[in-house]
């Protein structure tokens, strides 16, 4: 049984559902909660015109909250990205505790003036007079992962660009991989007195229309609890080699891990970071001292991203922890391609992760 296994009990959630409950349970126990966003009360704020039992938004995760907590507190949004996240950091700064749902991450383009200028520094240029306790809930990356139906997405629906918002001081963001951590950083982060970009995959949210990946379902606890901001999690323990990775990343490492015990005897160590900001710096460092090797996957892009801060931290730290190179597999400089085979060829899935876990163990 995995530690997670045993936190959770029997009862086993979607991630979408995961995110639901947690969604619920902090609405019920403070009043302040908010949820704002395009369609979360329903297709077209039809939800919010007699409580339709609508889906929940494109992501499934706020079905059912317009019948319990009503348009006052899950208010249908017009798409203007820039407005109502605007309106959350008003929301905050005078006592409520907003979520704000930006549907898919590339749209923070529209709304980044609301997000940093706003969002991330008023607490600092006011000198801590006001907080801004928000919640900036988006999705992230592309769906060609996915063995049935994934592609198609594009260029402006499938990126996840989490080290955009892990660059902005005053701003935390976390990414969780799995229904328990999903229910446990959203709580965390709801409660939390900074602004906090919680950002999810949808491959792992066990949506309808995407292939299910095995681990969107995992075991959660009913009661309410909090995952730490800032703590990574040892997924898998192994000796020959550390693979550091976030949100949909950590299964596809997961999988190369088992492939590599069966067919090699070679064990990779793998870290779910959970939070880009604040980073777990001591959980890499330590994994690295242990195995002396190092393979950082990230879906984001290479350049200016997360795996260039993590190399950055082992080499600013000791250089002498690693006895090769590192190894790097991340999405090239490009958009997400619209075609399927482009698509695939660009995403860090598992043949990728494969080839590099082997180059780095030399097997």
């Amino acid at each position: 049984m995995t530690l997670r296994q045993a936190q959770g009990g029997g009862r086993s959630l979607l991630f979408s559902r995961a995110e639901n409950e947690a969604l619920r349970q902090e609405m019920e126990r403070d009043p302040r909660v908010v949820l704002l966003g395009e369609d979360v009360a329903g297709a077209a704020g039809r939800a919010a015109q007699g409580f339709v039992d609508a889906w929940g938004g494109p992501m499934g995760s706020t079905k059912g909250l317009i019948q319990q907590f009503g348009p006052d507190r899950i208010i249908d949004t017009p798409i203007c990205e820039m407005s109502f996240i605007g309106a959350a950091v008003g929301a905050a700064m005078t006592g409520l505790r907003p979520v704000a749902e930006l549907m898919f991450v590339n749209f923070v383009g529209v709304a980044l003036d609301s997000v940093m200028n706003e969002g991330a520094f008023l607490r600092y240029m006011l000198g801590g007079q006001v907080s801004v306790p928000m919640v900036i809930k988006t999705a992230i990356g592309a769906t060609g992962m996915a063995p049935e139906n994934g592609g198609g997405t594009a260029a402006q629906h499938s990126g996840s660009m989490y080290s955009i918002f892990a660059h902005i001081p005053g701003l935390k963001c976390v990414t969780p991989s799995d229904a328990f951590t999903a229910k446990g950083l959203l709580t965390a982060a709801i409660r939390d007195d900074n602004p906090v970009v919680y950002v999810f995959h949808k491959g792992v949210m066990g949506l309808p229309w995407m292939a299910k990946n095995p681990r969107s379902v995992g075991p959660v606890p009913e009661e309410p609890f909090q995952t730490p901001i800032g703590k990574a999690a040892v997924v898998r323990e192994g000796r020959d080699a550390t693979v550091i990775a976030v949100s949909l990343s950590v299964h596809h490492a997961l999988d190369v891990a088992d492939q590599m015990s069966a067919d090699h005897g070679v064990e990779l160590e793998v870290i779910d970071l959970r939070s880009l900001v604040p980073l777990d710096r001591q959980a890499i460092l330590s994994s690295v001292a242990k195995t002396s090797r190092l393979l950082v996957v990230d879906e984001d892009y290479q350049s200016y991203g997360m795996s260039g801060e993590i190399a950055a931290t082992v080499a600013e730290t000791d250089p002498g922890l690693l006895r090769v190179p590192l190894r790097r597999v991340a999405v090239p400089d490009v958009p997400i391609p619209y075609a399927r085979s482009l698509e695939r060829a660009v995403l860090p899935g598992p043949d990728r992760i494969l080839k590099a876990a082997r180059e780095l163990v030399r097997v």
